[in-house]
């Protein structure tokens, strides 16, 4: 058995003990049951078969206008209108 130390809340410590206290067990033996408790309730997470990569990115132009163009035409809104 591995001997380890852990630091809890003081409000979360006296919880725990008087917990321990009504069922007559051990701090250690609470901390074991809640862990036991927690790996049987969640899931086991799957580990990747291989690293994630982000895909790669797609020239999304817009309607197959060029960026020149694209930065001539906002320009183009910008200025002010003369009726």
């Amino acid at each position: 058995m591995t001997k380890t130390q852990i630091q809890l809340p003081d409000d979360l410590y006296r919880q725990v003990k008087r917990f321990a206290a009504e069922r007559e067990w051990s701090m250690a033996e609470t901390f074991r049951r809640g862990v036991e408790q927690l790996l049987d309730v969640y899931p086991k997470v799957p580990m990747p078969r291989e690293a994630w990569h982000p895909p790669v990115p797609r020239d999304l132009g817009w309607k197959n206008v060029s960026a020149a163009d694209m930065h001539r035409m906002a320009y183009d809104d910008m200025a002010p209108k003369i009726p």
